[in-house]
C-alpha cells in the first residue's frame, strides 16, 4: 500500500511547513510544486514544463544539472565530501583559487571563501572596516548607490538602498551615505557630491554594482562615470568593493563587468554563477594590500570571520566545471548569439506604445513599461501569473521586464520568451 501523504501534491504538503522567502503568505499564490529540470526547462508536479527564463536568480547559467558539473561533484563526493577549512586546505579550493585568480581582474590576489551572496558582502565590508581598525583609522561610513541590493544580511542589507527589504530595520543598520549612479548626463554632478562625502566623512568603503543594478530592475550606469568615482575613492583610501555576484561570470558579456573599469576595486564579490547554481558557494576576493593590512604580530588584527561550510570541497569542484564551461567554445558561441537576439529585441520594441524604455547588455534583457506600479503590487503579479500561462518562468521588478537566460538556451526557446513579452505589450 503506497504511503498516503506521497500522494499528495508538493504545494499542498509545502503550507503546513514551509515559510518561503519574500513572500507575504496571507495574500501570495501558492508555490510551484517543480520535480525536474535540465538545461532551460523546468517541469512541475503535472508534468508542464516553463522556460528559466532567469536562470534561477542568474545561477544556472550553463543549464539545469549540466553533465559536466554533475559528473565533477558526484567524482569529488566520493574522494572527499567536508573538511573544515581553518586550520586545513584541500585541493579543489586551491585549485578553484587559482583559476579564479587567472580570470579575475588582474590586482586581485587573494580568495577569502563564504557560504552565499549575502555573505560575501558582509565579509567585504567586515574586512574594509577592519582594514583601517588595523591601520589605527576609524572610518564609520560606506558610500553605496541608491536602489542597490547587495543582500538580506545587515552589512549588505545596510549598503542596500530598496525600501521594500531595509524599512524595519533602518533604525539598525550601519552609516551609509547614498549617492546616484552616474550616468551621460548626470556624472559631473555625482562626482562633485562624492567629493563633498569624501571631504565631510570619515569613509571605509564605497560598495557598487558595477554597470548593472540587478533588483532595482536592470538598471545601467556608466562605466567611465563609475571609474572615476573609484579613482577618486582610492585617492582617499577608500576600499571600493564590486558588488559581482549578479553580473559576474560573462553575464555582461566579458566574465566579469569590472573589466569595463579603467580602475580596478579593490574586493571583488561573487557568487550565483560562481557554481551554476548547484552548491552555495561565494568568493570574496581582494589585493594584496587588503591581506597585508591584517598581517601582524597582534592575534586580533587577524580577519576572525568565519562559515562552517566555507571552500565546501564540492561547490568547489562545481565552480571548477563551470569555469572550464564559461570560455568554452560552446557557451561563447551561445553568449554571443543571446547577445545578438537581444540587441535585435531591443530595435524591435523599443517604440512600442507600452515601452517606456528597453535596453540590453550581454545576455541581460530589460524593458520598463509606460506604467507605474509598486515593486510588489497587483501588476507585477498579474504579469508573473501572465508568463507562467505562457510557460515562460520571468519575475518582473516592478514596472520592469527582464531576461537572463542560461546561456544553453535554444533559440526556439529563446524566442517563446519574446514572443510571451510582446504578449503582454498588448494587453497592459
Amino acid at each position: 500500500m503506497k504511503n498516503p501523504v506521497a500522494l499528495e501534491k508538493l504545494v499542498d504538503r509545502d503550507k503546513t511547513h514551509i515559510w518561503h522567502p519574500l513572500t507575504q503568505h496571507k495574500t501570495a499564490h501558492p508555490p510551484l510544486g517543480i520535480v525536474k529540470a535540465e538545461g532551460a526547462l523546468v517541469w512541475d508536479e503535472e508534468g508542464k514544463s516553463y522556460i528559466d527564463g532567469i536562470a534561477s536568480w542568474y545561477t544556472a547559467m550553463y543549464g539545469h544539472c549540466h553533465p559536466n558539473i554533475v559528473e565533477a561533484m558526484t567524482r569529488q563526493m566520493k574522494n572527499l565530501d567536508f573538511v573544515m577549512f581553518s586550520g586545513f586546505t584541500h585541493a579543489p579550493a586551491v585549485e578553484l583559487s587559482e583559476k579564479l585568480i587567472e580570470i579575475l581582474p588582474g590586482n586581485q590576489v587573494k580568495i577569502f571563501f563564504n557560504d552565499n551572496g549575502s555573505t560575501a558582502i558582509e565579509a567585504a565590508i567586515k574586512m574594509a572596516i577592519q582594514y583601517h581598525h588595523n591601520k589605527g583609522e576609524k572610518r564609520d561610513t560606506i558610500i553605496a548607490f541608491e536602489d542597490g541590493f547587495h543582500g538580506d544580511t545587515f552589512g549588505a542589507m545596510s549598503a542596500s538602498g530598496i525600501s521594500s527589504y531595509n524599512g524595519p530595520f533602518e533604525d539598525f543598520l550601519l552609516k551609509v551615505i547614498r549617492i546616484p549612479v552616474p550616468t551621460e548626463e548626470n556624472s559631473t554632478e555625482v562626482l562633485e557630491l562624492l567629493d563633498t562625502i569624501l571631504s565631510e566623512n570619515q569613509c571605509s568603503a564605497f560598495v557598487f554594482e558595477p554597470l548593472v543594478q540587478g533588483a532595482a530592475g536592470m538598471k545601467f550606469h556608466s562605466a567611465e562615470g563609475l571609474s572615476q568615482m573609484i579613482g577618486k575613492c582610492q585617492k582617499e583610501g577608500v576600499l571600493c568593493i564590486a558588488d559581482e555576484i549578479m553580473t559576474g561570470f560573462g553575464k555582461t558579456g566579458k566574465n566579469f563587468a569590472s573589466e569595463n573599469l579603467t580602475h580596478a576595486p579593490d574586493i571583488i564579490c561573487l557568487s550565483k554563477a560562481l557554481t551554476a547554481g548547484m552548491f552555495p558557494l561565494s568568493i570574496t576576493s581582494c589585493t594584496q594590500a587588503v591581506f597585508d593590512a591584517f598581517l601582524s604580530d597582534e592575534v586580533s588584527k587577524g580577519f576572525f570571520h568565519a562559515h562552517t561550510y566555507s571552500a565546501h570541497p564540492l561547490g568547489c569542484a562545481a565552480a571548477l566545471a563551470s569555469i572550464e564551461l564559461l570560455n568554452s567554445d560552446e557557451i561563447m558561441e551561445r553568449r554571443a548569439y543571446i547577445t545578438l537576439q537581444h540587441e535585435q529585441f531591443v530595435s524591435k520594441i523599443k517604440s512600442h506604445p507600452s515601452v517606456k524604455d528597453a535596453r540590453s547588455m550581454g545576455v541581460i534583457f530589460a524593458l520598463d513599461l509606460a506604467v507605474e506600479t509598486n515593486r510588489y503590487g497587483s501588476l507585477r503579479d498579474t504579469l508573473y501569473q501572465f508568463f507562467m500561462d505562457q510557460g515562460v518562468n520571468l519575475r518582473p521588478l516592478g514596472n520592469t521586464i527582464y531576461t537572463l537566460p542560461p546561456y544553453v538556451i535554444a533559440d526556439e526557446q529563446l524566442q517563446r520568451i519574446y514572443w510571451a513579452i510582446e504578449g503582454v505589450l498588448e494587453i497592459v
